[in-house]
């Protein structure tokens, strides 16, 4: 290559680094915002909290809801990550399932907008609900193994759970934060193994 490649190919280099400097600190700030204000915060101040003009957002991320969805994703896997390394590290079976469910939780309560996320479009995305179903899975087979999970609870119990006790942290946020540990708790006592009474069969509408 001559000096002249190269002296052409470094300005292009350097916009490549800036633009992913840029989009990563929106990113960054994007998340901070949302978890703080939810999705109807302005883009503004995104963009103010990032150091980047309006301009360059938008580059980046023609519509808020393109920047909201891309930041949630982000967040759910970087969770999901996390929640797998715990569940793994944690020795007792039985506090890999309640740490999953502390921390799913706990996450939620503390970002406004993942919390809305939940009631206006459902969730994260469907990868994400695999990797979330196949934790869970992981946690439930080790809880079966030692014996301590309620017989008969399917591993669809627990993510429909997970899902009804984020739809509380939803609906207490503002009038009750927190009540949701207490509902977390009365679940968890019902998975215990020390409850024995048959549960009724999954595919049983009453």
């Amino acid at each position: 290559m001559t000096l002249a490649d190269h002296a052409a190919a470094a300005p292009r280099s350097g916009r490549r680094a800036d633009a992913e400097r840029n989009r990563a600190a929106i990113i960054k700030a994007a998340g901070e915002v949302f978890a703080e204000c939810g999705g109807g915060v302005d883009v503004r101040e995104i963009a103010r909290r990032s150091g980047v003009g309006m301009g360059t957002l938008y580059r980046h991320f023609p519509t808020k809801d393109e920047l909201l969805a891309t930041v949630l994703e982000l967040q759910f896997n970087a969770w999901l990550t996390d929640a797998h390394q715990q569940a793994v590290a944690t020795e007792d079976p039985w506090q890999a399932l309640v740490g999953f469910f502390e921390q799913l939780l706990d996450n939620q309560a503390d970002n406004r907008a993942v919390v809305e996320s939940y009631a206006t479009t459902g969730g994260p995305s469907e990868a994400c609900v695999q990797r979330c179903y196949s934790l869970i899975d992981q946690v439930r087979t080790r809880c079966v193994d030692a014996g301590v999970l309620r017989p008969g609870v399917t591993t669809e119990d627990l993510f429909l759970l997970s899902g009804s006790l984020s739809q509380a942290v939803l609906t207490t946020a503002d009038s009750h934060p927190g009540k949701w540990r207490r509902l977390l708790h009365i679940s968890l006592d019902g998975l215990s193994s020390r409850n024995t009474e048959p549960l009724p069969e999954p595919d049983m509408a009453h």
